[in-house]
């Protein structure tokens, strides 16, 4: 299936079935894991149980890939808020690429300390998307580097697609899919995916309400950035992005039903609840679309089998412990 959206050729269905080739092997097939004691069940998507503890192998992977020779040639590098990075250098050492990964001064040290365990370069600039951007393209410049983008690239996209396909396959009954979102990249895939693949499930974003660039640009209909200052307030770091990208924005205007946003304080106890229900770790991003199925269920389209996307685990253990204890 190809369609068009905003002038943009949107990523099909053979794409994302040939990055689930490359994935064999490499990303787990993660199961849907129900939350007990809610109604309607909630199914979990976690994707915390990737090697990397979160989506971003997927993308990874693939765009390495398809960089194919010239990756290890000239070594790739990438600029993330973590776990992108994260999955860039776990990638990139699967496949005997050199990398390196440009991150915020802010970045949470459980996901630097992944990243230069993998023997990736890590290089620091300050928190903001524009700063990463700048970064990244200087180094280029100098070195020949190939960059992997984190959300606005095909590859990328056609990867966290498979996550789609096996929503589809594994609970054909979904009649909601709901996604967090940051720069874009996985609500794109996955939505595409579902469409592509037959399945009728509404697709609905989440974003905190201290990072919420992604519902402004849906509603407007145009990407509309936030300050760098303000998305550095919400604890879901892996959310810290001011503009969605500008493919994955294509892909939310033609797939997407709605955005909607959680507190702080909903991602935080989404979290425990994982933990203590399901068994499963989360970030505070990574919680925000369970977040949004057991707080914000108003807001979301009716659903008699909703399935919740768990993005990533890379949690900083020491705020783990204190969402545990304070129950």
């Amino acid at each position: 299936m190809e369609t068009r959206a905003a002038g943009a050729r949107l990523v099909t269905l053979g794409e994302i079935r040939d990055a689930a080739r490359l994935l064999r092997g490499v990303a787990v097939r993660t199961p849907l894991v129900p939350v007990p004691r809610t109604t309607p069940r909630l199914l979990v998507k976690p994707e915390s149980l990737q090697p990397t503890g979160s989506f971003k192998l997927r993308g990874a992977y693939a765009a390495i890939s398809a960089a194919g020779e010239a990756a290890r040639r000239r070594g790739v590098i990438a600029h993330s808020s973590g776990n992108h990075g994260h999955a860039v250098a776990y990638a990139a050492a699967l496949l005997g690429v050199r990398a390196v990964v440009v991150v915020p001064q802010t970045a949470p040290k459980v996901k630097t300390d992944a990243i230069l365990a993998y023997g990736a370069r890590l290089v620091t600039v300050a928190p903001s998307l524009s700063a990463r951007v700048a970064a990244t393209g200087e180094l280029i410049a100098r070195h020949g580097y190939v960059p992997i983008a984190p959300f606005d690239d095909r590859a990328v996209i056609a990867g966290q697609g498979t996550i789609g396909l096996e929503i589809a396959a594994d609970c054909p009954r979904a009649d909601l899919v709901v996604v967090p979102v940051s720069g874009g990249g996985l609500i794109s895939g996955i939505a595409a995916a579902l469409r592509a693949s037959g399945s009728g499930p509404a697709v609905v974003g989440v974003e905190p309400e201290l990072a919420a660039d992604a519902r402004d640009s849906l509603r407007r209909g145009e990407p509309v950035a936030w300050p760098a200052a303000d998305v550095q307030r919400t604890v879901a770091d892996a959310l810290r992005v001011e503009r969605v990208g500008g493919l994955p924005f294509a892909h939310i205007r033609e797939f997407v039903t709605d955005i909607v946003t959680v507190s702080e304080q909903e991602m935080l106890t989404a979290v425990g609840l994982l933990a203590t229900r399901a068994r499963l770790v989360a970030e505070p991003g990574g919680a925000a679309a369970v977040a949004a199925c057991l707080f914000r269920r108003e807001e979301l389209p009716a659903a008699a089998a909703p399935v919740a996307v768990l993005s990533g685990g890379n949690i900083d253990p020491r705020l783990l412990a204190r969402i545990l204890d304070e129950g």
